[in-house]
């Protein structure tokens, strides 16, 4: 009776999670066309007044001495610009500076395969994801096609300031080990100092012990459940893609292009394949969550360092505070209603007394502080399996001067999607953020003699 009840109540939980997403997937959707619409009709009833206009070019037009660009990288679910009309994933921030990109990368791709095409968005050329990773994961070596890369002479004289949200921030560390690898084959000059500076807002370093309630198993953090949350978003996906409805697919792309799932290359039979969990992204695990799992994460850590000349700083988001020895959310207005669920569920976390921890020396507590999607302790900096080097800022002064080659970090009271898509949900703290990422990346990260906008050189 007791284990039908519990059942039960899983099922209802599944249920509720999964209508709240859906719902707020389509509240998206929505917001987007009702914009674009709105956009065109804008635009018929305007067009003459704006000939000769300002016409948006994703690209960046460079000399020598313009300062570094600053490129944002979207997280789990997101989108870059292009995608979904008019929306912007980090609410307009990307207004703030001159020299600014938003790539669009897979959504739901792996960490690996995101920071391979983020390196030919910037240098331009065929997406080339390495023929041994191709091989062993059942997708094509390459991908799209960037006839013009989005800053062609990036190198070590031309380096890069990068933002990354989530998943995002792990991308743009795995990207900068590939350069310190020299990983592209064709480009064997690169190298670490290919980036200048990398800002995390809530960036995904450690794992989450959300992907464990959405439905990966404990036990190895790359399978999934037989019925979970995670389950549905896979069928989802997959006939999203098996479809492959052009106009949808320019909309919004879960970025799975290099595994082929149209209807047309594979047809009925190899959609029952994919289904049935026999081919595909979710077979071969070359997807985003089990690179959220802390099992993942570890696995991804151990090939990552932190390098002496990059600058990095983070900021960890965390929804929960401390009633009493008890861990809970900190208020239910201030949370969005898509994460105040996981919020409390993350909180209450106990990791399976009969699994293997993820490592030595795990507690369940250390993880209780989350934002609704990844635990405060990963979003810190690196930690497992080493700690990386690390300061935490109280004020901004403590970070003065800025050096490189440590985690400083500061934690911020708010939910995982705070700083993202509404602006206004953040309100002012939503401009404190952002100017103060774009503020250092101009004014106090430099390796060589800087230009600064009034052109004055410092020494």
């Amino acid at each position: 009776m007791i284990r039908w009840w519990i059942s039960a109540l899983q099922l209802t939980e599944l249920l509720v999670a999964s209508v709240v997403h859906l719902t707020y997937g389509f509240y998206i959707f929505s917001t987007a066309v009702a914009g674009d619409l709105s956009q065109a009709l804008s635009d018929w009833f305007f067009k003459p007044n704006l000939e000769g206009g300002l016409k948006g070019d994703d690209s960046i037009k460079t000399s020598v001495n313009d300062l570094p660009p600053i490129v944002l990288v979207h997280g789990i679910f997101g989108f870059g610009k292009g995608r979904l009309g008019g929306l912007s994933y980090f609410a307009g921030a990307e207004k703030k500076d001159d020299r600014v990109l938003v790539p669009d990368l897979g959504s739901l791709t792996s960490v690996y395969d995101r920071a391979r095409e983020l390196f030919y968005y910037l240098k331009g050329g065929q997406v080339d994801y390495e023929e041994e990773h191709s091989k062993a994961c059942g997708h094509s070596q390459f991908g799209r096609i960037y006839e013009k890369g989005h800053y062609p002479e990036w190198d070590e004289d031309h380096p890069i300031h990068f933002v990354g949200h989530s998943a995002g921030a792990q991308v743009v560390r795995v990207l900068q080990q590939m350069l310190a690898d020299k990983a592209f084959k064709g480009y064997e000059n690169t190298s670490e100092n290919w980036v200048l500076s990398i800002t995390s807002l809530s960036g995904a370093f450690n794992g989450t012990t959300r992907t464990y309630l959405d439905g990966m198993q404990p036990e190895d953090g790359r399978s999934l459940k037989p019925i979970c949350l995670l389950q549905l978003c896979r069928i989802g996906v997959i006939i999203y893609d098996w479809f492959d409805i052009p106009w949808l697919k320019n909309f919004y792309n879960f970025g799975f292009d290099h595994f082929n799932m149209s209807w047309k290359k594979i047809g009925i039979w190899g959609l029952i394949d994919c289904l049935l969990g026999n081919s595909g992204p979710f077979a071969s695990g070359d997807w985003i969550l089990p690179d959220l799992t802390i099992q993942g994460s570890i696995r991804l850590n151990s090939n990552i360092c932190t390098f002496p000349d990059t600058y990095y700083f983070s900021y960890a988001t965390k929804r929960t505070k401390k009633i009493m020895g008890n861990t809970v959310p900190s208020g239910i207005f201030g949370i969005h209603p898509l994460l105040f669920i996981r919020v409390l569920q993350m909180s209450q976390w106990r990791h399976p007394p009969d699994v293997m921890p993820p490592y030595k020396g795990y507690r369940d507590e250390d993880w209780w502080d989350n934002d609704g999607a990844l635990n405060t302790i990963s979003m810190t900096h690196p930690r497992f399996p080493v700690e990386h080097p690390s300061h935490f800022v109280v004020q901004d002064s403590d970070c003065q001067p800025f050096r490189p080659g440590i985690w400083y970090y500061k934690i911020v009271e708010g939910d995982h999607i705070l700083f993202i898509v509404n602006r206004e949900r953040a309100g002012t703290q939503f401009d404190l953020i952002y100017d103060s990422i774009f503020d250092r990346c101009r004014k106090h990260v430099f390796r060589k003699n800087p230009t600064l906008p009034n052109h004055q050189v410092h020494h």
